[in-house]
């Protein structure tokens, strides 16, 4: 067994996130320091893609803010995140949406998967 696997799985953090992948809006509850003072903010936006495997999987969330795209890009074992909410499900085909960082209005909009 690679040596790395066994130091990772020693400081892995269990946290249970529900499942989303890309196409979905989420919102996500994020911790940050001011100071001494903590609090949460909320970062609400379509996630573009998810990356990486176990302790450093990563996914990116973009968002519209004042006319500008914001994209961030998130640890899953990051201390930081308080919590994650799924506002929509998203209906796409493909697993990294990258084409919607260059639609703008009506276009950009993502078709939502009904239960």
């Amino acid at each position: 067994m690679n040596l790395m696997n066994i130091v990772e799985k020693e400081f892995a953090v269990n946290s249970e996130y529900p499942k989303f992948k890309a196409g979905d809006t989420i919102t996500v509850h994020y911790k940050i320091k001011e100071g001494n003072k903590e609090r949460i903010q909320q970062y609400r936006g379509v996630v573009i893609q998810r990356s990486g495997s176990g302790n450093t999987e990563t996914f990116t969330v973009r968002k519209i803010s004042g006319n500008i795209g914001v994209e961030r890009i998130f640890p899953i074992a990051s201390p930081f995140i308080d919590k994650i909410e799924v506002n929509k499900y998203g209906k796409v085909r493909r697993a990294r949406i990258f084409y919607l960082r260059n639609l703008t209005g009506k276009k950009a909009r993502i078709k939502e998967k009904l239960f």
